[in-house]
């Protein structure tokens, strides 16, 4: 059988999903062949070492015509047996057995103060909805990365709960040799990792961390993350409250990310909402302690390995953090229990998962 997945966003904040998923899928011995359809400007991001697997250039943008009408009349030509949608947005006239990957209906959830008009957030949560619909319905399987986010499905709307399946993600990187980031290296810093979207609150942090600095005052935070519109806007917010001590270091390489995750006072994850929450995890992998919002999935995933806090509340948020960096015992408690939560997730388990739902829509 022909299987294509929907692999137009690899090089996105989700893409790491995608990316191991298919790096894993080579490892089952798997009767099918595979198209592996991406950008053009991502044609070499992920290259296959196995012969039944296939990169192939879709370059249809999400959320416009040319990916309702020429990604559907693309599909229609190649004629997959089942298709991996890995995310909500795909053509609406495309009517072939589908499988779909659903990370979060955080867009449902958002307020009007995140960046962008209300008419534009309404019309956006409008398209989403009635996407969505139509995906649920005709989608051969749900795939989501937590309870969660199947349960926020299953409030959404009524479907049967059998066609939603659990497939959670993981945590590594592809590097196995941490690059020092000179500027920290002798300079105590705690470190957030994530887009500038107001619900992933940087703001909630900046604002906890002043209370950190008078008995910490060469504590830094560090915030990791691709510098967009968004970013550059709340970096200007920080400077004109008077923050001191931000850093908004923009992109790291894998390297470079193990590194911090390596050497940092804490990993912080102050967000309102997510559907997996896979930073956090990469840094227990990495034995950094981490300290949590307690919205959403993120509990679920972490269990008893973070500190929690009231993401609403940056005093909260401080005090949490202030425990892990004055008391040593805790931080390794910490460090310990996240190593062992690290190991209860597989990349491995998650790709076989997927592989036999794509055997199940397909019989």
């Amino acid at each position: 059988m022909h299987i294509a997945i929907d692999a137009r966003i690899i090089n996105s904040s989700t893409g790491r999903y995608v990316e191991r998923l298919l790096t894993y899928l080579q490892d089952i011995d798997s009767p099918h062949t595979f198209s592996v359809l991406v950008r053009t400007a991502d044609k070499d991001y992920w290259k296959p070492t196995k012969s039944n697997f296939a990169v192939v250039i879709a370059d249809y943008p999400q959320y416009t015509f040319r990916e309702q009408l020429g990604f559907y009349f693309f599909l229609k030509k190649l004629g997959p047996d089942l298709v991996h949608f890995c995310m909500p947005q795909q053509p609406l006239l495309y009517t072939g057995k589908s499988v779909t990957t659903v990370h979060d209906l955080n867009l449902l959830h958002i307020t009007e103060n995140d960046g962008m008009s209300p008419v534009v957030l309404k019309t956006k949560k409008f398209i989403f909805k009635s996407l969505l619909n139509i995906v649920l319905d005709r989608s051969a399987a749900i795939i989501t990365p937590t309870n969660f986010i199947k349960q926020n499905i299953l409030s959404f709307r009524s479907i049967d709960e059998n066609k939603i399946a659990v497939t959670y993600e993981s945590a590594d990187l592809v590097s196995k040799k941490p690059v020092v980031v000179k500027q920290y290296a002798s300079v105590p810093f705690l470190l957030m990792v994530g887009r500038a979207e107001q619900y992933k609150n940087q703001k909630g942090a900046i604002e906890a961390h002043p209370q950190l600095l008078w008995k910490h005052p060469d504590l830094r935070l560090v915030i990791v993350g691709k510098r967009d519109d968004t970013s550059r806007q709340t970096e200007q917010w920080a400077l004109t409250q008077g923050y001191r001590s931000v850093d908004f270091f923009g992109f790291a390489s894998d390297e470079q990310l193990a590194w911090m995750y390596e050497q940092c006072q804490a990993y912080v994850f102050p967000s309102f909402m997510e559907g997996f929450g896979l930073p956090g995890l990469e840094a227990m992998r990495h034995s950094a302690p981490v300290i949590s919002s307690n919205a959403t999935c993120l509990p679920e995933v972490y269990g008893n390995a973070a500190l929690y806090f009231d993401p609403a509340n940056p005093r909260e948020m401080a005090d949490q953090i202030a425990k892990v960096l004055s008391d040593k015992k805790l931080r390794t408690d910490l460090i310990k229990k996240g190593t062992r939560q690290v190991k209860k997730y597989s990349w491995k388990r998650m790709a076989t998962q997927t592989h036999q739902i794509y055997t199940e829509a397909l019989s």
